[in-house]
């Protein structure tokens, strides 16, 4: 009867685990878990059906099929495969999604694919071709050393075309260790030093102290890039997440000296964005964002300030209030069921700028996807660093 049980608490746990992948709760304290627990279901449903096939096939050789609880639990597990099998049909649209989005934009694809084995494999193993160089100092401010690391191909000629990585966390955690591997461990491989830089993090630092850190990076790539094989005349910016509000202003504002103080004369501009699942609009002013997300998150953590009293810090923190016409080429990318970053400011954002930029912006939004829904290789994520190769080889190539 012990495994009956066990079987009947794995098919409750599957069921559960697929209708939080199709309807992710957004309840204030849910929410992050939530997102976690349908990411990995939704990004990697192949694997999550084949792990609970597998137990499941333990659990019936020791007998868990002898009784009615134990066919109740199976019947609950063959229910929540039959969605897994759903969600692996809807992620393998992903392909179509960026070709339709690329070709709109007239962008023709180029660049090395993401071979198969490394969606089986998921992890984002980096490989014997690409060579990491780590903690590389670049800025010194308020009793710490910011550090980076850098990530080139060992087969390709300098010089190479840069990407600047910003790692997300909500702006009071992460590390330039964790996240946009998949993307800048491909970008090496076809031909491109990435940089992937630590900022200061929140309480202990106020914004805009991110962006500042963020900036001073860009400006240590354009002066020493050169020196390990980078192309300084040629800068992108990307980042996910929080990561990816701050690559979105370091791409706005370009040569502002309120946020390069100490280096208000250096090269801070970019030649593309490339922001991810980002959060664009610190006051939630289209009321998507969580009801806990300005006074729990904003104004006691990253402002230090409230929204009622100052408002013009929330704003110049957003980057939709940022919006111009000298802005780079964007490309944003977003997931219509994102519950942190809900696409509704991302379609915004992307409106105001396209209405307003002389540059080209390029939206790409797939169906189904959850937040940092890139941070191991799915086919879903697969896809989306073959667009973002494509785009940022465009804009490289279309560069005087």
């Amino acid at each position: 009867m012990f495994w009956s049980i066990l079987l009947l608490i794995m098919g409750i746990w599957g069921i559960a685990a697929t209708v939080n992948a199709f309807r992710p709760l957004r309840h204030d304290w849910l929410l992050l878990p939530s997102m976690l627990w349908a990411w990995v279901v939704i990004e990697l449903p192949a694997q999550h059906v084949v792990v609970q096939i597998a137990l499941t096939g333990v659990l019936a050789w020791l007998g868990a099929l002898g009784s009615p609880v134990g066919w109740i639990g199976l019947a609950l597990l063959v229910v929540s495969w039959v969605g897994g099998v759903v969600l692996t049909v809807q992620s393998r649209g992903a392909r179509r999604v960026v070709e339709r989005t690329l070709d709109a934009a007239g962008i023709p694809p180029s660049g090395l694919g993401v071979p198969t084995w490394r969606v089986l494999a998921a992890f984002p193993f980096r490989g014997r071709s690409v060579e990491r160089l780590k903690d590389i100092p670049f800025r010194r401010v308020a009793g710490k050393v910011m550090k980076l690391d850098i990530y080139r191909s060992r087969k390709s000629s300098p010089p190479r075309p840069v990407l600047l990585y910003i790692h997300g966390g909500a702006w009071i955690v992460g590390d330039k260790r964790e996240q946009g591997l998949p993307l800048m461990h491909h970008l090496a491989r076809n031909g491109w030093l990435c940089v992937s830089a630590n900022y200061r993090l929140s309480p202990g630092a106020t914004f805009p102290d991110h962006l500042v850190d963020a900036k001073a990076a860009l400006a240590w790539i354009r002066e020493h890039a050169a020196d390990y094989g980078g192309d300084p005349s040629f800068v992108a910016v990307a980042g996910g997440s929080a990561g990816g509000h701050l690559a979105s202003l370091v791409a706005l504002t370009a040569g502002d000296p309120r946020y390069q103080p100490g280096f208000e004369g250096a090269d801070t501009s970019v030649d593309a964005a490339l922001p991810l699942y980002g959060v664009y609009d610190l006051t939630n002013r289209l009321g998507v964002q969580s009801k806990k997300f300005v006074p729990l998150l904003m104004e006691p953590l990253v402002m230090k300030a409230f929204l009622a009293d100052e408002p013009e810090k929330f704003l110049d923190g957003s980057p939709i209030d940022w919006v111009r016409p000298e802005a780079p080429p964007f490309l944003v990318v977003q997931g219509d069921k994102d519950t942190l970053a809900p696409a509704v400011e991302a379609r915004a954002f992307v409106d105001h700028l396209a209405e307003t930029s002389d540059s080209r912006v390029t939206y790409l939004e797939f169906p189904g996807a959850q937040h940092v829904f890139d941070l191991f290789y799915s086919y879903r994520c697969a896809r989306m660093i073959e667009g973002a190769t494509a785009f940022l080889n465009h804009h490289h190539k279309a560069a005087p």
